[in-house]
């Protein structure tokens, strides 16, 4: 009996102990099948009037909130001043996710001085907003090139240039859109800054946008957006028209996303710029905890 009751005991812990190690593997497993937490970013447009008033004010108030960097649209007190604004950047433990810039800081002497500035900052991708290039059938595919040759300078550098699409792109020029056509006649060094927002109100779906062009979406745009006004949506991460979750899937499983960009352009309920960033941050790290 009590030799039976040894063995019992025995094999109970054994099953535990087999147990417990199982479920570390499972948890390991799961923790692994999740891949690498994304870093957020603001783009610093959503709270443009702050900037405008107190640029240290605003950058601080941003690293209050927890971001992890800021995407520039403009450099206000630190323009042509890039050690300064490094070292408020340091201060504020906050890193450069990208800058909006013009493609004219693509052209002849003006990339050397772009380069210089935001390799001091330690900004690594230089990504513009938007250019009437783009959409104009005489011009699409010389703009295409000047993004290839500027590409080409930076990898070198460990820099890259990029778009960043807001509805217009997605026009049709013959049976494709501007969008595709510019994806196509780049390289792959070209990154692709989807802002899935705009995306969504174009009518097309942001996940087949990465699985199309995988890779290419180094930094992508979180809008929050309500597509054709549906009812009962505000445009704040998680309560607007946009499928976020499947968006952040979509970010690791094909975009090759490194940086997550919240970009708030609608302030609902008469929340300001900073209050309604807020709100959609505080949902966004919510999914992707």
């Amino acid at each position: 009996m009590q030799h039976s009751t040894i063995s019992r005991r025995k094999f109970i812990q054994g099953s535990t102990l087999a147990l417990a190690a199982l479920g570390l593997r499972q948890t390991l497993t799961l923790q692994a099948a999740s891949g690498p937490k994304l870093p957020v970013a603001l783009q610093l447009y959503s709270i443009r009037n702050d900037c405008a008033k107190d640029f240290d004010a605003a950058l601080a108030e941003v690293a209050k909130l927890g971001f992890d960097g800021v995407e520039f649209a403009g450099y206000h007190k630190y323009d042509g001043k890039p050690a300064e604004l490094r070292k408020k950047l340091d201060d504020l433990n906050l890193k450069v996710a990208a800058t909006h810039i013009g493609t004219g800081n693509f052209r002849g002497d003006a990339l050397k001085r772009a380069v210089d500035f935001h390799q001091a900052i330690g900004c690594k991708y230089l990504v513009v907003p938007g250019d009437g290039d783009f959409t104009n059938p005489a011009k699409c595919e010389a703009l295409a090139e000047t993004f290839n040759q500027t590409a080409a300078t930076l990898k070198p550098l460990g820099m890259a240039c990029g778009y960043h699409n807001h509805t217009s792109e997605f026009k049709k020029h013959g049976d494709k859109t501007f969008w595709d056509l510019f994806a196509e006649r780049t390289t792959k060094d070209v990154i692709l800054q989807q802002d899935c927002g705009w995306t969504a109100a174009a009518g097309l779906d942001p996940v087949e946008m990465m699985k199309r062009y995988p890779g290419r979406m180094k930094s992508t745009h979180f809008k929050p957006t309500v597509v054709n006004n549906e009812p009962g949506k505000k445009a704040f991460i998680g309560q607007d028209s946009v499928d976020w979750v499947a968006v952040i899937e979509g970010c690791l499983k094909y975009g090759g996303t490194e940086w997550i960009t919240l970009e708030q352009e609608a302030y609902p309920d008469g929340k300001s710029p900073l209050e309604s960033s807020a709100i959609s941050f505080a949902a966004l790290k919510k999914l992707l905890a």
